[in-house]
This record gives structure tokens, C-alpha cells and sequence, in this order.
């Protein structure tokens, strides 16, 4: 299975960077324009709809259509582990629905004086059988642009 890392300082607080990558609405603001992202429902561990937290066990169901080319795809991601210590927290998802076979998405965030570092880990294999495996490696090529795009806005937003 293919990885794709990257990792942002950012000149905020811990708290503050954690807290609002926690949150849907976080997810929706990360989001690079160019993805054409609709959060289409959240469902919470305990079943309510629209948590304020993404806890773990919480269902996000979501559509994309990239660069507005081709159908929407629909995407599941299920958050199967959270946790919080002092000065360092994770959250984990997985697709459950969606246009990959595998995606696993790891969330890390580490204060760091009085700034954070934020860390995401994607192991992934493409679509398309034995030639998505044996490209799969070169996916950072597509992500490499929404991440950078996702820790800018961070950095953007929290500075």
C-alpha cells in the first residue's frame, strides 16, 4: 500500500489547531475549493446528526466532483480512533464508500512551544485493480496539491 505524508508548523496554539480540526466545519474549510466538496451528512457515535465533535465512531458522508469534471463521487469516512493527550492528539479515518479501494487517513497534531505541528498520513491504493496497485505510489502527484492546500488554510486561518 502506497503513503503519502506531510507535515506543517503552525504558529497557533495546540488547542486552538486541535480544536478545529475536530469539527466538520473544519473539514468543510480545509477543503480546497477545486474538490467542489458537499458534506452531505454527519452522523455522531451515538446516532445525532451534526455533532459538534467528531468523535470516535462518527460517520461522514460526503461528495466530491474535482475540477467539476465528471460525476459527483460519493465518499464515506468513518472516524475509528480518537484520542487526546497532554500536548498531543490523533484522530483516525477510514473510507468506508468511495472512489478508493483503500484509504486510511491519519490526523497527528504536537504542540510545539507555543505552536503545533500538524502531521497527515494517508495510506492509500488507487482505483483500477492490479494498474491502480502498480501506480499508487506516484497518487502523491493528486494529493500533494489539496494537502499543501489543506496546511496553508490551516496556517491562513489559525495564525
Amino acid at each position: 500500500m502506497a503513503i503519502y505524508r506531510r507535515e506543517t508548523f503552525v504558529d497557533a496554539p495546540f488547542e486552538d489547531v486541535w480544536a478545529f480540526h475536530a469539527t466538520i466545519d473544519g473539514l468543510d474549510a480545509l477543503t480546497p475549493d477545486f474538490m467542489n466538496l458537499e458534506i452531505e451528512r454527519v452522523i455522531g457515535p451515538d446516532g445525532d446528526t451534526d455533532p459538534e465533535i467528531l468523535e470516535d465512531g462518527s460517520r461522514i458522508e460526503m461528495s466530491m466532483r474535482p475540477f467539476g469534471v465528471g460525476p459527483r463521487q460519493h465518499w464515506t469516512s468513518v472516524v475509528t480512533e480518537r484520542t487526546e493527550d497532554d500536548g498531543a492528539a490523533m484522530f483516525h479515518d477510514v473510507m468506508e464508500e468511495g472512489p478508493f479501494p483503500t484509504w486510511e487517513h491519519t490526523h497527528r497534531f504536537f504542540a510545539d512551544g507555543d505552536g503545533t505541528i500538524v502531521s497527515d498520513r494517508v495510506e492509500y491504493e488507487l482505483p483500477g485493480g492490479a494498474l491502480g496497485r502498480a501506480a499508487s505510489p506516484l497518487g502523491w502527484v493528486g494529493f500533494e496539491p489539496m494537502f499543501r492546500g489543506r496546511h496553508k488554510k490551516t496556517k491562513e486561518l489559525l495564525e
